[in-house]
């Protein structure tokens, strides 16, 4: 009987002991961490207030990759909201969801999760850095309230171990993640695009020929143009095609001294509405370099643009800084379809959209 009393009293002083430093111990727990990167503010800020590249630098799915994830609301700024359900245990299901945000400065989330705790937060503060502002540096801060709830306060004793280091795993694979996209600002005049978006692209009957590398001057990039567009001239008059829009370009590379590219022209049967779904029948004579390609509907990232033709490089990039920022990973060649034809559009005045295919 003694040794039980002695038991009982022993474990009272525990749960006694546990009871006073648990409430000594703080409520609410908070942290941050901070990296740098030389991305534009554009392309930083354009990530962080959106949830589409959660999964490419978030350390959640390092847990578990097989974890589903849900986008819901806007694609991007207050309400945009990622849903998750993982079997793994220790994760469970949760979510994030943004509930604020200042232009270039700020991005605030709710965050709700399998780990103890209420009002959880994490904010994403951009702030112009380096020589001459030209770096970013993110700052993430992460806060959580236990209450009087003492189990918490003392899981509290481990967040800047295991949150803390999660905060700094995030940030170097998000910082890693960017250095991945071209560093162009594509809501500048660097790149002045309109209309940008992801766009169905209906199914296509195309007449292609193969440049090859031309000297990247205006005389030679014209003549070059000019001269297969002759050769599929003759193409759509010996069978019976007609132009079913402006021509395209379709660049392979655009060197420093060279250009890689194949000139395309969109047909059709003559009076018909359109491409069909299937595929046309053309012939080629055998001396033609001409070659008949039949594109299948896809998604295609989209932006106009106005200028010289060579600031189109730039605005090609600039279209794939948005796209990939956005979550949309390009494929394929990128192409623009020259509205003004060859001359113009060796002036300020020339426009153009801009096409690059979608995952």
């Amino acid at each position: 009987m003694t040794r039980i009393i002695e038991f009982l009293i022993a474990l009272g002083i525990v749960a006694g002991l546990f009871v006073i430093i648990g409430v000594c111990l703080p409520g609410e727990r908070h942290i941050s961490e901070s990296i740098e990167t030389n991305r534009k503010m554009t392309i930083v800020y354009d990530t962080v207030n959106s949830l589409r590249r959660f999964k490419d630098w978030n350390p959640l799915l390092l847990r578990d990759p097989a974890v589903e994830l849900k986008l819901s609301g806007p694609a991007a700024g207050v309400g945009a909201r990622l849903d998750y359900v993982s079997k793994d245990s220790s994760l469970g299901e949760g979510s994030w969801e943004i509930t604020g945000s200042e232009k270039n400065k700020l991005v605030s989330i709710n965050i709700e999760d399998a780990t103890k705790g209420h009002d959880k937060k994490t904010s994403f503060t951009l702030e112009p850095t380096g020589k001459g502002g030209r770096n970013v540096k993110i700052t993430q801060d992460y806060s959580v309230k236990y209450g009087f709830n003492l189990f918490g306060r003392y899981a509290g004793l481990y967040v800047s171990r295991h949150i803390g280091d999660d905060l700094k795993l995030g940030l170097s694979r998000m910082a890693n993640m960017l250095a991945t996209v071209p560093n162009i600002d594509y809501r500048t005049a660097e790149a002045p695009l309109t209309d940008l978006a992801i766009v169905d692209v209906p199914a296509e009957d195309l007449l292609v020929v193969t440049a090859g590398n031309v000297d990247r001057g205006q005389e030679t990039i014209t003549k070059s143009i000019h001269d297969n567009q002759e050769w599929i001239k003759r193409v759509m008059e010996a069978n019976n095609l007609e132009a079913a829009g402006p021509f395209r370009i379709i660049t392979t590379d655009f060197g420093q001294e060279k250009y890689a590219f194949d000139v395309a022209q969109p047909v059709k049967k003559k009076g018909a509405e359109g491409a069909t779904a299937e595929a046309l029948t053309v012939k080629i004579d055998g001396g033609a370099p001409v070659k008949y390609v039949h594109v299948a509907p896809h998604r295609s990232a989209h932006a106009a643009y106005t200028g010289h033709m060579a600031g189109l490089d730039i605005a090609r990039n600039a279209l794939r800084a948005w796209s990939v920022t956005n979550g949309n990973e390009v494929i394929d060649r990128p192409y623009e379809s020259w509205k003004d034809g060859v001359d113009k559009s060796f002036t300020a005045d020339g426009t153009y959209d801009i096409y690059w295919a979608v995952k």
